[in-house]
Parts: C-alpha cells; sequence; structure tokens
C-alpha cells in the first residue's frame, strides 16, 4: 500500500536516543570526594586552603579581640595597689604586736601560777608543821624528864624530829648568841659577866622556824651588859 506524505518514518534509532535522555534524567548524580586521586596518586584539596586560611583569619580576630579587651592598669591603679600594701603590712604588724602582748601576758600569767602554787604548798606545810609544834614541846618537855633517854618511843621521837627536817623545820634553841627580836622573845633579863651585848643565856621554850619564815620565836633568859 502506498504510504500517506503526512505520516512519519519509525527510526530505530532516534528512539533509542530518546530513551537514553528520558533514562539520563532519572540516573543520581555521584560525586568524587577522595582526597586522594585515584589516577595519580596525590592528594587533592581544592577547598582546604581556603578553610585554613579562613579559620586562621578568625583566630587572629578573636586574638585581637581578646587583647583589645585587655585594660592596661593606669598609675592610679598601681598606687592604689601600693597603698593597699602599706595597709596590709600595718595591719600584719598590729596583729604581730598583738600577739607579742598575748605572748608576754601568757609566760607572766603562767610565772603567777607557778609563785602562787609553790606558796599555797608552803603554807600547807607551815599548816601542818604548827599542827605539831605542840607534840615537838611534848617530846622536850619528856627529854628533858628523862623519859626518852631510851626505848621504843624514844626511837619514834627522833624518827618525828628527822622527818620534819625533810621539810625545812630548824629548832632554834641555841645559847650564847646575841639576843635577836626576830627569833627570840626575852621573858627574862638579868645581868651578865664578861658581855658587851645582850646574849642569850638560857632557853625556856625552842624555836622553829622554816626556812626564813619563823614559825615560833623561842623564849629566852637575856644576860644583859652589867
Amino acid at each position: 500500500m502506498p504510504h500517506h506524505g503526512n505520516e512519519e518514518e519509525h527510526n530505530p534509532s532516534t528512539d533509542h536516543d530518546r530513551a537514553g535522555q528520558q533514562g539520563d534524567s532519572h540516573e543520581p548524580v555521584i560525586r568524587d570526594n577522595r582526597k586522594v586521586d585515584p589516577v595519580t596518586g596525590q592528594a587533592r584539596h581544592p577547598e582546604s586552603g581556603h578553610s585554613a586560611q579562613d579559620s586562621d583569619g578568625d583566630a587572629l580576630a578573636q586574638a585581637e579581640e581578646i587583647l583589645n579587651g585587655v585594660e592596661v592598669p593606669a598609675e592610679e591603679s598601681v598606687a592604689q595597689g601600693t597603698a593597699g600594701t602599706g595597709s596590709a603590712n600595718a595591719e600584719a604588724a598590729e596583729l604581730r604586736n598583738d600577739l607579742l602582748r598575748l605572748q608576754a601576758e601568757y609566760v607572766n600569767y603562767r610565772k603567777r601560777v607557778e609563785r602562787d602554787r609553790a606558796v599555797a604548798g608552803e603554807m600547807a606545810v607551815i599548816g601542818v608543821l604548827n599542827s605539831l609544834l605542840p607534840v615537838l614541846d611534848d617530846v622536850d618537855a619528856a627529854r628533858q624528864h628523862g623519859d626518852l633517854a631510851d626505848g621504843p618511843f624514844a626511837a619514834i621521837a627522833t624518827k618525828l624530829e628527822n622527818a620534819l627536817k625533810t621539810y625545812g623545820l630548824v629548832r632554834i634553841d641555841e645559847t650564847g648568841v646575841e639576843f635577836d627580836p626576830t627569833i627570840h622573845e626575852a621573858l627574862i633579863q638579868q645581868p651578865g659577866e664578861d658581855i658587851e651585848v645582850d646574849t642569850v643565856s638560857q632557853v625556856l621554850r625552842s624555836g622553829y622556824k622554816s626556812g626564813e619564815r619563823v614559825l615560833r620565836a623561842a623564849q629566852v633568859i637575856v644576860a644583859v651588859p652589867a
């Protein structure tokens, strides 16, 4: 049959090209982001140089901003700092003086406490010694009557007297010495021979002292110059 003039002829190659174009429009686009070229083996950084420069620029800008934000202290601030240091030194010196004063007060307090303690101990010993003086008078009277010449009571009396000596008890019973009103109590005065000063001729009752403290004066008979 004869073909009409207005009919198009079917071309297989043209249909194939159209199909290829339509297929290409729907295929995914693949980009090669590998840092190493698979052909040459060299590193490729198309955009790294720009990014490094940008980061360096940002770092420099931040550094300049920080430096601009730092304030240099003025001379007045330095003077105020010096004044503050001076006031701190003055306060430290004052605290040191207070500490030295407290230390001195504490040392004086310790000395006063030790002195008071020693005085209290001494007064306690003196109280005991004073309470035993009548006992010692009885011992002396018994010895003068010959009751303590020998026997167990004589040994006890000796032990008692020796024990009291360890506490500083000293007997005042010497004769032939110059009369001393601080340790002697004159009950009788009588003229004496060959003497130039008042002299103790006889002890009627012994006196006692502990250290420099006189517990009881000795009652004596005093011989005075004729």
